[in-house]
């Protein structure tokens, strides 16, 4: 990177430039109280790994993996402090979240429903996707893969998810008809 000023000018062009996208990406995926933390520490990165940090269009793209890699990594950390805390404290942790569709799914709850349903890689991949908006080329930088891996990757959760939305719909159709049956 040479000297310690353009150093600096590097990181501060990348941090201005993206911040505001980290940001967004952090707010949609970790907790309220977690998001500054999170973005924080993925600058934290970006500063010790500055020479590493593609140019141009994937600079975003390495963002959001390491991101990605600090909301897993506090995710993995909050499910060890809740097991411990429920074991100390003589409490049973539920591992599963329950979700109750109502009658009324507007699409974007009919959307969160069915991601719900998927494993986590691709509720990630659908969301960098769609909500990001990544091509294959910046899917893959994030994904730690080749294009054609993530392009696979994208299109089997593309699959899933539309398995998932029939079985969503199935379920609001189910519940309405429940309602609507005499009693």
């Amino acid at each position: 990177m040479g000297s310690p000023p353009d150093r600096r000018r590097a990181f501060q062009s990348i941090y201005e430039l993206h911040y505001r996208h980290v940001a967004a990406y952090a707010r949609r995926r970790a907790a309220p109280g977690d998001v500054d933390d999170v973005v924080a520490e993925t600058f934290l990165v970006a500063w010790r790994r500055l020479e590493v940090i593609p140019t141009g269009e994937l600079a975003l793209a390495w963002l959001y993996g390491v991101a990605r890699r600090v909301i897993s990594q506090r995710q993995r950390s909050g499910r060890r402090r809740d097991r411990l805390v429920a074991r100390l404290g003589g409490l049973r942790a539920d591992d599963e979240d329950t979700a109750v569709i109502s009658e009324t799914l507007d699409d974007r709850e009919r959307v969160r429903a069915a991601l719900a349903l998927l494993r986590d890689p691709d509720q990630e991949i659908l969301r960098l996707s769609k909500w990001e908006g990544l091509s294959a080329t910046e899917l893959s930088v994030v994904l730690g893969c080749s294009p054609n891996a993530a392009t696979i990757r994208l299109h089997r959760a593309h699959k899933r998810f539309a398995k998932a939305l029939r079985i969503v719909d199935g379920k609001a159709q189910e519940e309405l008809a429940e309602e609507e049956a005499p009693t």
